[in-house]
């Protein structure tokens, strides 16, 4: 049986030209062999599986192949690419700084350095994952990567530029490797797939292309389980399947869902996928990457930053036409806000669904109160109680209006029949009165004590700001400092945090009723200050004392509340409560 090598090995690039998505930084190495201005270091940095350790063994094999050719390529025909194509030259040295990043490594590696190539030009020295290595192991090789033999060239590569010092950098010639694009890994896909016979579909290539993020070595890996799984015929239904990938159909489905406002459906579509093993989370990211897209798709300029297939990026441009951009852009701020509180929330299903909920009522007509729509203006509420009380009170004014307009008909048929007829009276000259005005005060409630308290809605009642109008009843320490810890609990959620330091805050009756309030500094002063009445108004209400007055002033010096440092904290522990000194002396504790 033959020995099987996968995708990425046997497909690895042996040239310049064989390699993928690195067209700009080829082309400057193979200038550079072809003038013959080799720098003495180059550092090469990129993402994984982009082709650095690649490029360096295509560069090594270059600079000393015997004939290169004129765009810069090696021969593969004299002995010293021969050498590196069998893996038995001499002149290269790879170097693993994963598991090599001691100082007598490094000092292993400099004295071979001091050895002139036997064939060839130079002796190359590729350091892989540089970064590894350990601060003395780097000061070690620094005088000589500044000024090394003129035979030497070393060639270093890393994933990760940042962990590097700043002296080795400033002596390498630095290439910064791109990510793989969508496009180019397809392409890279399509090719070994046709050169071993593999059948497939452009949208499972394109799964596997996303689900590498920019990676060659990873698409390849992937490619390679794909088609174990799929027997020679890979295809979009079974890729997903392997991968355990979530169909982007459901995108497709939730944003057409959310256009037609179909909160129903797309909760039944919520709870499939839940059930399928998908999270909520990865959910609402591939959604929001899905709307992004469908933005991008509405405008033929920006289509190019699509990277999808063919396919995929023309049912993005059906969907663009039918979704509003006031729509994506509301959708998106939803789902980024749902992603930035997805990891600290408790209820994480919770989250989603009202996230999902609030999406599909984004195109929703405004006084829209179909099932599971909420109404858009809170006026609606109310709309319905207030046609049922102009009912009820119009009824016993039509009779009343009826009983008037009887009364003169038997005083007039007394009259000589020799008056002059009436005109009939038409619908468009009736008194305005018979449907009178009614206004939310007449319902007995009013906007500003529905939002400050609940009340029971009796015809005819007084309204509370009313009855405070002519209240002077005074109150007690107690009761300002319950009312005012009241105050704070109820205060809105923008008020959070100066709600939680008012409740530290004491409130005291200077001379009745006016009340003063001590707080710690000016910042927290200029804060309740904007606030400053509405507390006040509160406070008269609930304390039924329209005369009440309320000031702020920041605490003097001797005021403010010493912070106790940990010791004096364990001396006030031992003074309240001997069972703790005793405890420490029997034990020999000691404060950490």
């Amino acid at each position: 049986m033959k020995e099987y090598i996968v995708s990425a090995r046997k497909y690895r690039p042996m040239s310049f030209d064989a390699v993928v998505g690195q067209t700009a930084l080829t082309t400057t190495l193979k200038n550079a062999v072809r003038s013959g201005k080799l720098a003495h270091a180059y550092l090469f940095c990129g993402p994984r599986g982009v082709g650095k350790t690649t490029c360096a063994r295509i560069f090594a094999k270059v600079i000393n192949c015997q004939n290169p050719t004129a765009d810069g390529e090696a021969c593969n025909e004299c002995e010293s690419c021969q050498a590196f194509n069998e893996q038995r030259s001499l002149n290269i040295f790879e170097l693993d700084a994963a598991s090599n990043n001691s100082v007598e490594h490094i000092k292993t590696l400099m004295e071979q350095t001091r050895i002139p190539p036997q064939v060839g030009k130079y002796k190359v020295f590729i350091i892989d994952e540089v970064h590894m290595l350990s601060t003395q192991a780097f000061n070690a090789f620094l005088k000589t990567l500044e000024e090394p033999p003129a035979h030497v060239i070393f060639i270093l590569a890393t994933t990760e530029k940042h962990k590097i010092l700043p002296t080795i950098l400033s002596r390498c010639q630095i290439y910064d490797f791109e990510r793989m694009t969508v496009k180019n890994t397809i392409d890279h896909l399509k090719a070994v797939a046709d050169k071993e016979g593999i059948k497939y579909e452009e949208e499972a290539l394109a799964v596997i292309a996303e689900k590498a993020d920019g990676g060659m070595r990873d698409a390849l890996s992937i490619f390679d389980q794909a088609a174990s799984f799929c027997q020679g015929n890979i295809t979009y239904q079974k890729v997903i399947e392997d991968l355990n990938v979530l169909d982007t159909e459901n995108y497709f489905r939730i944003v057409d869902l959310s256009l037609a406002n179909k909160v129903t459906d797309i909760m039944l579509l919520l709870n499939s996928v839940i059930n399928n093993g998908f999270d909520g989370g990865l959910l609402i990211q591939g959604l929001a990457k899905h709307v992004r897209n469908v933005m991008m798709a509405k405008d033929p300029q920006t289509l190019p930053l699509l990277e999808v297939s063919d396919q995929a990026r023309q049912r993005y441009v059906e969907q663009a036409q039918r979704a509003d951009t006031r729509f994506l852009y509301h959708a998106l701020r939803l789902m980024n806000q749902c992603d930035i509180n997805y990891r600290q929330s408790s209820n994480k299903r919770l989250l989603v669904e009202l996230t999902f909920i609030e999406i599909a009522q984004i195109t929703q007509p405004d006084e829209g109160t179909g099932s599971g729509r909420k109404p858009k203006r809170l006026k609606s509420l109310f709309k319905h109680l207030i046609q049922q009380t102009q009912s009820k009170q119009s009824a016993p004014q039509v009779a009343a209006a009826a009983t008037q307009s009887q009364s003169p008909r038997s005083v007039t048929s007394t009259q000589p029949t020799t008056a002059a007829p009436r005109q009939p009276v038409t619908t468009s000259q009736q008194p305005a009165a018979s449907r009178p005005a009614v206004k939310a005060s007449q319902l007995g409630m009013t906007w500003r004590n529905l939002r400050s308290q609940k009340m029971q809605i009796l015809p005819g009642m007084q309204t509370q700001d009313e009855k405070n109008l002519n209240e002077h009843v005074e109150f007690t320490q107690e009761e300002l400092e319950l009312q005012w810890l009241g105050m704070c609990n109820r205060m809105p959620q923008q008020y959070s945090g100066l709600a939680a330091r008012m409740k530290n805050m004491n409130p005291t009756i200077l001379q009745m009723p006016a009340v003063e309030v001590v707080v710690p500094n000016e910042i927290i002063k200029t804060e309740m200050e904007v606030i400053q009445r509405k507390m006040q108004t509160t406070l008269r209400t609930y304390l039924h004392n329209s005369d009440i007055t309320l000031t702020l002033r920041v605490a003097e010096q001797q005021e403010r509340e010493r912070i106790l440092t940990r010791r004096e904290q364990l001396d006030l522990m031992s003074q309240d409560n001997p069972s703790v000194g005793k405890l420490i002396e029997a034990f020999d504790l000691q404060l950490a």
